[in-house]
């Protein structure tokens, strides 16, 4: 007779700190781990195939921490109850490493197995061959640290938890697998149900052919295309309609560049449109996609409503110092209202701290997108050593400083020195951004575009308010942002005092009041403007410099090609244009 034995597994998805060092966790989260619901499924898979045997019950507990608090007692009670026990920190980013060691040391000091896998490890592992503070802290602690993907070595890992013999090192960064016809990534519903849009996420490829320098990705991901098939998305969709799930962030750090995005796009578009089911996607792109025919077209026939883009800059300066050679100022505005002429909403991300910025430079330049592109929702970051970049390399060996605290590699705060700003200067600049560009009258001109594009404009407000009370009411980047913010006294940053119930818990809800009526206030104010353009008669047939039809032959007249760097830049592309053509005319053969 076989006797089972328990083993319990605990896939614990980090938050990060505040500037107070509390958590930020909500009571809705915002975008959902992929990780975490990735090794989730390979875990249910390693279960339902038995693979540690017969004798063993594995019991698996998902928490992502943005919409969950962590009670690191109870635990270490169920983990001594059981068989054998792990508890695997997911996904890691360079930001949320603090935390994953706060959430470690006692359990660890408890007899706890504890893992760490993510960006933080596999960067530091690709880039600096482990040279990194943080990483060295948590192997002295004795936790196993895991760098690259898990499809493939579940069972390893698993098994040798199981046996208690955890490696210190699991080093897969030379042998990036494939993930096709691989367990898929999968989140049950109660936890789908945590976060503010009922949201789920999947990756349909890896990897990304692009050299960023900024960019982390194409060194923890590797620069060739991996990806799912389309019978993969397709029982990835089904598995979550099934559970009243309809929504989905396409995780890819450009699903333009998955070269199996056709297959992938016509097998929802039958879904959709023959099939008659019902949902959509946010997805992240590159600023060249709208060349590849009939792309655009299937993202919005398959269910595309809001896209990510890395505009990054209208500098070309600043793009070519960032190895961002792929876009192409000249086509930022033709991209962009292909994306409108398919009902499909925007979103921008916009880098400040390039070497040749200054204050009056970055808000000239704002004043220009807003002017002239008619992008929905821009965002902005601080430029951002991340561990894991060639920018972060590059600073590592020449021995910049840069600040030793982790916490802070969020997009959100100044980690390292400009050459023309103070630290007060950048911190204000960033500040600065956000309200030049969510100004009341802008808000209106967004909400215009929208309505003659035949967006919902309600939609735009939503996400106006979202974007602009971020960073003003609650101090955190919108990407972080959620519904209701919570805090846990207990949860507090390691070395920080644990305030008083008596002190802690007024101040909270005085706090929560506060937010929330100012979280009214902007609503309101943005949603009179939004009233104002939905009772214009001739909203639809509304236009400005940035909705007008793009001639090649005027594009100089824009502000957007006036600055020397630009103008230097056109000329390098009529040079480069002008030599490529008496290449292939036939006069020159």
């Amino acid at each position: 007779m076989t006797l089972t034995k328990r083993f319990r597994l605990y896939l614990i998805k980090p938050s990060h700190y505040d500037d107070d060092g509390y958590v930020i966790q909500w009571r809705l989260s915002p975008i959902p781990s992929n990780s975490l619901a990735s090794v989730h499924g390979l875990v249910r898979d390693v279960i339902d195939r038995k693979a540690l045997g017969a004798e063993w019950a594995v019991e698996v507990e998902t928490v992502d921490e943005t919409n969950t608090e962590i009670d690191t007692q109870a635990i270490i009670t169920d983990c001594r109850s059981a068989d054998g026990a792990l508890v695997m920190l997911i996904g890691v980013q360079s930001n949320q490493f603090p935390r994953a060691l706060d959430i470690a040391r006692p359990l660890k000091a408890a007899g706890v197995q504890v893992a760490i896998g993510g960006f933080h490890v596999s960067g530091v592992i690709s880039m600096l061959n482990g040279e990194d503070a943080d990483f060295q802290k948590a192997k002295d602690m004795g936790i196993s640290m895991f760098a690259g993907e898990m499809e493939g070595r579940t069972d390893e890992v698993m098994a040798d938890a199981v046996a208690g013999a955890l490696k210190p090192l699991y080093n897969f960064m030379n042998d990036l697998p494939g993930i096709e016809d691989t367990p898929v990534p999968f989140m049950p519903v109660e936890h789908v149900s945590r976060t503010a849009y009922n949201l789920t996420s999947f990756d349909a490829g890896r990897g990304c052919p692009y050299q960023c320098s900024f960019c982390t990705i194409i060194n923890v991901q590797g620069r060739k295309s991996r990806r799912r098939s389309p019978d993969d998305i397709e029982k990835i969709i089904r598995l979550n309609l099934a559970q009243g799930v309809h929504r989905y962030f396409i995780t890819d750090d450009n699903f333009a560049r998955n070269k199996d995005w056709e297959p992938i796009l016509d097998r929802l578009i039958h879904m959709r449109e023959v099939e008659g089911l019902s949902f959509n996607f946010i997805i992240q792109v590159d600023t060249l996609c709208h060349r590849i025919p009939n792309f655009i077209e299937k993202c919005s026939r398959a269910g595309v409503t809001r896209v990510f883009i890395g505009l990054e800059n209208v500098n070309p300066a600043n793009l070519k110092d960032a190895k961002k050679r792929q876009n192409k100022i000249t086509e930022y505005r033709v991209m962009l209202q292909a994306w409108k002429q398919w009902r499909v909403i925007t979103y921008a991300g916009y880098i400040l701290g390039f070497p040749t910025d200054t204050p009056e430079r970055i808000m000239h330049d704002i004043d220009v997108v807003k002017r002239e592109l008619p992008v929905d929702i821009l965002e902005f970051f601080f430029l951002t050593p991340l561990p894991g970049s060639e920018d972060h390399q590059k600073l590592h060996r020449a021995g910049v400083a840069m600040d030793a605290d982790l916490n802070k590699y969020d997009l959100n705060h100044y980690t390292t020195g400009h050459p023309t700003m103070s630290k007060a200067q950048f911190e204000k600049v960033y500040a600065d951004a956000w309200s030049r560009y969510y100004t009341l009258d802008h808000v209106e001109t967004i909400m215009r575009r929208a309505a003659a594009s035949h967006i919902s404009t309600s939609q735009i407000l939503l996400l106006c308010t979202w974007f602009m009370g971020a960073l003003k009411i609650e101090g955190v980047h919108p990407l972080e942002v959620g519904w209701i913010r919570r805090k846990s006294r207990l949860n507090r940053r390691s070395g920080m005092p644990i305030e008083p119930a008596l002190l802690f818990y007024p101040r909270y809800y005085a706090e929560l009041g506060w937010k929330l009526a100012r979280w009214g206030w902007l609503y309101f104010r943005f949603g009179l403007k939004q009233l104002k353009v939905e009772r214009d008669e001739n909203r639809h047939s509304y236009t400005d410099l940035a909705m007008s039809p793009v001639d090649l032959e005027n594009e100089n007249d824009l502000e957007l090609f006036k600055s020397s760097d630009a103008l230097a830049w056109l000329d390098q592309q009529k040079r480069i244009s002008d030599a490529q053509h008496n290449i292939t005319s036939p006069a020159a053969e």
